[in-house]
């Protein structure tokens, strides 16, 4: 899809939602079908862009860490729509794109806490010689 077509979703979306009136499922079935050409129109897009090395890779990503491979996505495709990808992503550029995110992303460092108090519950002070 191009850019005329995403203005068009747009304004018809906008149209739908300042008309008002209208049944409840009807908006809910019209937000649905938005939502599934969304989804048609992303993975478009990245099946034009990635190279199948690549999109196995991402699977293998949305599995494990979903967020993640969302932000990878987004980004992705953002990068197609202003012209900065040149032919198809291979695994190399893939990668190089998927550190860029990773350095976006909130990091959270695991801590690791020891209590003390219940390692010293045998005391070495006891004689536990079993005479």
């Amino acid at each position: 899809m191009s850019d005329g077509d995403l203005d068009a979703l747009r304004a018809q979306r906008m149209a739908e939602l300042s008309g008002g009136g209208g049944n409840n499922a009807e908006k809910q079935q019209a937000q649905q079908e938005q939502m599934r050409a969304q989804e048609e129109m992303k993975h478009s897009i990245l099946s034009q862009v990635l190279d199948q090395q690549a999109r196995a890779r991402l699977n293998t990503l949305k599995v494990s860490k979903p967020e993640k491979a969302q932000m990878f996505e987004n980004m992705v495709i953002r990068m197609a729509q202003m012209g900065q990808v040149r032919g198809k992503l291979d695994d190399a550029q893939f990668v190089s794109i998927l550190e860029s995110v990773n350095a976006q992303m909130p990091q959270s460092k695991p801590t690791v806490k020891y209590d003390r108090r219940r390692a010293a519950i045998d005391s070495d002070d006891d004689e536990d010689y079993g005479c």
